[in-house]
């Protein structure tokens, strides 16, 4: 007699030729299991297909990298990315370390660095953008600062937001009596760079006792990791100051200063102002530069470039070719993404210099 499961028989031909019947639930143990063993297969054939770009840096880059990511999936979808955004001095040191494929960073490294690395490092410039000087004050209006009085704060001589130098230069804001709490990076920061580097630039006084780096001994204020930190940190402060990448001012809804640049004119860190200052820069071959403090009239006046780094002869091959297609990628279609961002485009002659650079990577 036939048994059936759930009145639904399943017919199979045995040992004799004769039907048989197979319980529908021995039948779909059987067959799944075959099914099953086929999407494993298939699963693990498009995991062996998946290539990790792995990356540490700057939190500079980071909101670029963030959507260029995501974009860039479905261009290619093979390629995965695992990018850690601990500051440019980390960056530097993991590349360094080789446990990295990338490093970026918005300070170019530095020559004796560069030569004790285990091979030829590249610098890609990736983004161009402004730092904007953020504040905390009741109503937060506009302000505007110039060089001397900013490192005048930084430096620790202004401590009060009345200061007449600042009043001076906001006859109709009447700036608060209240101190003024200097934020600046703890941790190894490009930005860091850009804004030392501006103040080195235009004050004798900051060149002289402070100078310009990724870390330096700061004579005010305290510190905060990261953009995102500083940020924090800014707007949980009455009274407090500091420089942060400008998508992290404007996505934190804070207000920042107009700046008087060298040609005198007071400019926001628009994308027009960050172009006009990068339309001036003298660029080497090897792609290292500064356009801090830059003539023109338009110009913002603490605008940077940040770069990936990466080995000329990569350690890991594998994953070489895929991070060259990414970069590639980036200087050029991902471009018309990042504007959004409040980064400047990079100009063609540079996007050119650095698709040729990439083609030397071996």
């Amino acid at each position: 007699m036939n048994k059936t499961i759930g009145k639904t028989p399943v017919h199979s031909a045995g040992a004799s030729g004769r039907a048989t019947v197979m319980p529908l639930r021995l039948f779909l143990r059987r067959h799944l299991a075959i099914f099953s063993g086929v999407a494993l297969l298939a699963a693990s054939a498009g995991a062996s297909a998946q290539t990790t770009i792995t990356g540490a840096g700057s939190t500079f880059d980071y909101p670029a990298f963030t959507k260029w990511f995501e974009a860039y999936s479905k261009v290619d979808p093979s390629v995965q990315f695992n990018y850690q955004s601990i500051g440019s001095g980390g960056g530097i040191k993991n590349l360094l370390n080789q446990t990295v494929d990338f490093g970026a960073s918005d300070a170019p490294m530095k020559d004796e660095a560069m030569a004790g690395a285990p091979g030829k490092i590249l610098h890609i410039p990736i983004v161009v953008g402004g730092e904007a000087i953020t504040y905390n004050l009741p109503g937060n209006p506009k302000l505007k600062l110039d060089a001397e009085t900013l490192s005048g704060i930084y430096l620790g001589n202004i401590t009060k937001w009345n200061d007449p130098k600042i009043v001076a230069l906001n006859p109709d804001v009447h700036p608060p009596e209240l101190p003024i709490i200097v934020v600046h990076r703890s941790d190894g920061s490009g930005t860091t760079y850009i804004f030392t580097d501006y103040l080195t630039s235009v004050s004798p006084a900051w060149a002289e006792s402070v100078g310009r780096g990724s870390s330096v001994k700061w004579p005010a204020g305290i510190g905060a990791k990261g953009n995102e930190g500083v940020a924090g940190q800014v707007r949980q402060i009455s009274g407090a100051i500091g420089y942060v990448e400008l998508s992290y001012a404007k996505q934190n809804q804070m207000a920042y200063a107009d700046l008087k640049n060298a040609a005198g004119h007071f400019t926001a860190p628009v994308l027009e102002a960050i172009s006009a200052a990068m339309a001036t820069a003298k660029i080497p071959d090897d792609l290292r530069f500064s356009i801090v403090n830059a003539p023109g009239e338009a110009a913002y006046p603490i605008s940077g470039a940040s770069w990936v780094l990466l080995y000329q002869q990569p350690k890991n091959a594998g994953s070489a070719g895929k991070l060259v297609g990414f970069l590639k990628w980036a200087v050029t279609e991902g471009q018309k993404i990042t504007s959004a961002l409040d980064y400047a485009p990079l100009p063609d002659n540079v996007v050119q210099r650095e698709l040729a650079l990439l083609d030397t990577i071996k």
